[in-house]
């Protein structure tokens, strides 16, 4: 019997068993009477709701993370206190089949203005070579625009940052899958420091990131089954000027058969809102996009 717990136990087992006094019973068990009589003062209320709040956002976090999220927010707690107080609340990370559903989601509002919520994902392809290399896409879900496209060899989470940072503005919302890129501690950390919320969709579920799933289906194929790319500095500049003319010249089906850029302006220039009343009132014939 190594901890104060099972002691208590075995003295109270003797007492009711042997019908012993306190006193003969933690002399025969050799358990001092002070540490019997002792009762925890310490509220752990707080600390535990905190967790259980974490819990929640970080479903596949376990204690040591989840310790490390609240030193981070300002609640400084030893350790093997949060591991305590985490067992005591049943926050295990559950073993669970492959793709089943870690926590109950709602669907994500519509965005009602662009850099509200962008959506982000990775895609591969080969060189001419042989060698591979992959794509860091973006795209707004409000416009359709494609804020930034990064081609390399490898993209860990410092250079996803560091290429989010070169951007001009960025959004309230980041939608991303569940890649070790986008659940390590550095991404996590980025985005809160940047006040940015980084929404998880569930595993197996693309569809619930279906503005990026659209754009990388665009992107595999007028750009990527097209192209023959001799390395990465022309893979680098193809993706680009995809990039420049699907936000500026290709037309989409869901906006009016505008393109992003003239959808993303309509917000900002009160001339072209007016010109869109307008056809909205007093709507002309038009062809229709894929």
């Amino acid at each position: 019997m190594r901890t104060a717990a099972a002691r208590r136990t075995a003295v109270h087992t003797a007492m009711t068993a042997a019908e012993l006094s306190e006193r003969r019973a933690c002399r025969f068990t050799g358990f001092a009477r002070s540490t019997q009589r002792y009762r925890a003062q310490r509220d752990d209320a707080a600390l535990r709701a905190q967790l259980e709040v974490l819990a929640l956002r970080k479903p596949r976090w376990g204690y040591r993370r989840l310790h490390w999220l609240l030193g981070r927010d300002g609640t400084h707690v030893n350790l093997k206190r949060v591991q305590r107080v985490y067992r005591a609340a049943e926050l295990h990370v559950r073993r669970r089949r492959r793709k089943a559903v870690s926590m109950m989601r709602v669907p994500a509002p519509a965005p009602t203005a662009p850099n509200e919520r962008w959506s982000m994902d990775f895609m591969s392809d080969t060189l001419g070579d042989g060698r591979c290399f992959r794509i860091f896409t973006t795209v707004d879900d409000c416009s359709r625009e494609s804020p930034g496209v990064l081609v390399g060899v490898s993209l860990d989470a410092e250079r996803l940052t560091s290429f989010l940072d070169d951007q001009d503005i960025l959004p309230n919302v980041l939608v991303c899958d569940n890649g070790p890129e986008f659940t390590s501690q550095h991404f996590d950390q980025w985005a809160h420091a940047r006040g940015i919320t980084l929404h998880f969709i569930r595993p197996g579920k693309p569809v619930e990131n279906c503005y990026i799933e659209s754009f990388n289906g665009r992107l595999r194929d007028e750009c990527l089954n097209e192209s023959w790319f001799v390395s990465l500095a022309d893979a680098q500049r193809t993706i680009e000027a995809w990039r420049q003319e699907y936000n500026n010249a290709r037309p989409h089906s869901s906006l009016a058969n505008r393109t992003p850029s003239e959808y993303a302006r309509t917000f900002t220039d009160p001339s072209i809102q007016r010109q869109l009343l307008t056809n909205e009132l007093h709507p002309q014939p038009h062809d229709r996009y894929e």
